[in-house]
């Protein structure tokens, strides 16, 4: 395994894969097990899925898809979206997820966070807080895929999730995501710096170097990207792929 977590993370809606554009004008872009499939070729490490139509529309996380995925994944696999119950959390356990990751039901619902820890273990329970930067440069957590201010800055927030025992945070830029301008290096600076459980960044990969500097410049302990390893070239034909190992590791030497 890489020292530096690299790592795919595909956005369900109505079962199907989806990409945006800072949190919105998703479109359609393939069938998740195909993916997986193609994944499970390049041998890669792990995965993520993000369901970001589930807490909006108000339902359960999609239990059966998930499955499926479970069936045909050789990786391990982090499951997020529409998760607000600890009995939903060993659900997706029990059907194959390695991880739960909880967003918004984190921010209304810490008791649930905390109980979460308790039954499955903080390596296993992951908060995602989406960051948005305001006209005047400072930055605010959202929750409800990017609808909803919480009034809290980051290292707040980080701050609070580790109190709650969770075992690691994604990152997440709403202004840089889809973009292929490259991660907000000052956030995954500052983030990581004041707690201490791992911190992944997402939000704005566009190429390999993108993640060379990011790993440069801060210590987040994994990198996770969406378009990096969904599109390809400047007209962004759909093709899921993953660099070799060896061109990684000299990424990150």
């Amino acid at each position: 395994m890489l020292r530096t977590r690299v790592i795919p993370v595909l956005l369900l809606q109505e079962g199907g894969l989806v990409k945006g554009h800072q949190f919105k004008n998703h479109k359609y872009v393939g069938d998740p097990i195909n993916a997986v499939k193609i994944f499970n070729e390049k041998e890669i490490d792990e995965l993520v899925f993000l369901d970001i139509s589930a807490t909006d529309e108000n339902r359960e996380p999609d239990f059966d898809l998930i499955a499926d995925i479970a069936s045909e994944a050789f990786m391990p696999f982090a499951y997020g979206g529409g998760v607000k119950t600890v009995a939903q959390i060993e659900r997706l356990f029990s059907i194959g997820a390695e991880k739960v990751i909880i967003n918004t039901a984190a921010f209304l619902n810490p008791d649930m966070v905390k109980e979460a820890v308790k039954v499955a273990g903080s390596q296993s329970i992951v908060v995602s807080m989406d960051v948005k930067k305001s006209l005047f440069g400072s930055y605010e957590v959202y929750v409800n895929n990017g609808r909803i201010k919480t009034k809290l800055d980051p290292i707040t927030y980080a701050k609070k999730m580790q109190d709650l025992g969770v075992g690691e945070l994604i990152i997440g830029s709403i202004d840089r995501e889809g973009t292929a301008k490259g991660y907000d290096i000052k956030l995954l600076e500052m983030v990581p710096k004041s707690v201490n459980i791992p911190v992944v960044g997402l939000g704005g990969a566009g190429c390999l170097q993108d993640l060379a500097n990011v790993k440069n410049q801060t210590d987040v302990s994994g990198l996770a990207a969406g378009d990096l390893f969904v599109f390809h070239g400047k007209h962004k034909a759909v093709l899921i792929t993953y660099p070799k190992y060896s061109d990684l590791e000299k990424l990150f030497k």
